[in-house]
């Protein structure tokens, strides 16, 4: 089952970018009573996203994008976001 704040990163980053493939993995469990789990079950996350707005773009540039895209969820709502960005054609 998707939580809300999966679902809102979701639809965030289909607005913002159109992706061909999004992937909103939810790691939270594996980070079960570490440091930043919150005890929602939506503290840690893994994005994988290829969007031709990425093309030519630097790793950096890409994660700022997704960043920006994501507001106040990354390090306010969330407390870890790892980020997979890449333009189509790219090797994973």
């Amino acid at each position: 089952m998707t939580g809300p704040i999966a679902r809102e990163i979701e639809r965030l980053l289909e607005s913002a970018f159109a992706p061909s493939l999004l992937e909103v993995i939810n790691d939270s469990a594996r980070h079960s009573g570490h440091m930043g789990d919150d005890g929602s079950g939506e503290s840690h996350f893994t994005v994988a996203i290829e969007s031709a707005a990425f093309a030519g773009k630097s790793r950096l540039e890409r994660q700022r994008m997704v960043n920006a895209a994501l507001g106040d969820i990354p390090g306010e709502r969330v407390h870890a976001l790892a980020i997979k960005a890449r333009a189509p054609g790219e090797q994973r």
